[in-house]
């Protein structure tokens, strides 16, 4: 009786004894720190043996190179992957709904939706609005480019949509016109393929259903597994906060004024220390990055022009120049953009003002240094008054409390006011003050 309950058991559980889902999360903009993540993610799970791979996702959409690279992860995966957009109120805007239509499972939580796949360029409004031109003349270079942008996304995500037999033709639309569908109408629309709460309900739905792997069947056997969220670990973090846009470029400026600051005061150590962590931090930032290199030297070149009006003042050319040349440099510096990785326009105006601001005041102190009279050995003297105090045998001035022997081409008295004209030696050449002022001898 024992071994035939024992057998009846290991009959109805073995399915789901030792059975574990992987759930990784997507929350916010899709980057390349969120295209490690998933990735490492499924690999991860491939080597502890798990059954299948839960994709959580709220994300108003990201970077075309992360999602892609997500995408290519999730068709290459041996485990079932099931896309989940949740929980309620969550969205799978843009490149979200790509990543959806990859998954094996599309699923959805009650209040969520998805779509609006239009992909984005920087400074442009919606790609492929403009066919020709006003007088229905040919085609701009600019209408062009985006026309071939939103055709290879069509061609892209239908492709997604007919390996896993979902709407393709609503699909084109997502692209095409930005629409977007609510969990309800994404299930009417064949767009999603269920409607689950949270994990523990996707996996009971999912009870039994029939997937393709690489081209070979398989029935999901998932209720009661054991789920572990696995959470981005603390380099996936740093990753997310570094390939910010707007903090990649704070960490570039700090990096060249740290650097900047250290080679105008040798020894000063900290801005060295400082400026050199923070470059390569923007550099491997801006690796990551579609990064836009005639920018990128249109920053530099900013930067080093107004190193150069403070250390040559050229009566603003080189300062008003460098100042453009950085705000330029600046708006340029990303190729593209996507949700959520837009580089903020008052950071750029706010870092390109305090620059100038600072340009300004270097190059107007460098210039007060350069026109105030030395305070360090005799050369600060000329210019200075002094007092005849004695002619004979030799002519004597003192001028700031000390006695100097002088000489003059003019007739000088005791008492006389004269200025220094030239130092010669330990001998001052003096001229009368009076000399200096023709209305005197009016």
């Amino acid at each position: 009786m024992r071994t035939l309950i024992a057998a009846l058991f290991l009959l109805f559980a073995g399915p789901v004894i030792g059975q574990t889902v992987h759930v990784l999360t997507i929350d916010g903009p899709i980057g390349p720190a969120t295209a490690d993540y998933v990735v490492s993610g499924l690999e991860d799970a491939e080597a502890a043996n798990a059954d299948a791979v839960v994709l959580k996702m709220d994300t108003p959409g990201g970077l075309d190179p992360a999602m892609r690279e997500i995408i290519s992860a999730v068709l290459q995966s041996p485990l079932p992957v099931l896309g989940h957009v949740a929980p309620s109120g969550a969205r799978a805007a843009s490149a979200g709904t790509y990543i959806l239509y990859a998954a094996h499972i599309a699923a959805m939580a009650p209040g969520t939706n998805l779509g609006a796949a239009t992909p984005v360029r920087v400074g442009g409004g919606m790609p492929g609005s403009a066919g020709e031109d006003a007088e229905g003349g040919d085609e701009s270079p600019e209408s062009a480019s985006e026309r071939k942008m939103v055709n290879d996304a069509v061609a892209y995500i239908r492709s997604l949509a007919e390996l896993r037999g979902r709407n393709a033709d609503w699909a084109e639309r997502a692209v095409r016109e930005a629409v977007s569908l609510s969990a309800q109408a994404a299930v009417e629309e064949n767009v999603a393929t269920l409607i689950a709460s949270d994990t523990a309900d996707l996996l009971a739905q999912t009870e039994g259903r029939r997937i393709e792997i690489n081209g070979d069947g398989r029935t999901l056997e998932l209720k009661g597994a054991r789920i572990e969220d696995q959470a981005p670990d603390w380099r996936d973090q740093l990753l997310a906060t570094i390939t910010n846009p707007n903090v990649a470029y704070i960490l570039l400026l700090v990096g060249i004024y740290g650097l900047i600051f250290e080679l105008a005061n040798p020894g000063a150590l900290v801005p060295g220390v400082i400026g050199g962590i923070s470059l390569l931090l923007a550099l491997f930032a801006l690796q990551a990055l579609p990064v836009n290199f005639a920018g990128l030297g249109l920053l530099a070149l900013g930067v080093l022009f107004m190193i150069g009006e403070a250390l040559a003042p050229s009566f603003g050319a080189l300062g008003i120049g460098g100042v453009l040349a950085f705000g330029l440099g600046s708006v340029l510096l990303f190729d593209a953009e996507g949700p959520g990785f837009e580089l903020s326009m008052m950071l750029v105006i706010g870092v390109t003002a305090a620059s100038l601001v600072i340009f300004m005041g270097t190059a107007t102190l460098a210039m007060r240094a350069f026109q105030r009279r030395g305070v360090a050995g005799v050369s600060h003297l000329l210019g200075a008054e002094a007092e005849v105090v004695a002619t004979e045998p030799a002519l004597r001035v003192v001028t700031e409390s000390e006695r100097w022997r002088a000489e003059s081409d003019d007739d000088l008295a005791v008492g006389d006011t004269v200025k220094v004209i030239d130092i010669n030696g330990l001998t001052l050449t003096v001229e009368p003050m009076e000399k200096q002022d023709p209305t005197k001898h009016e």
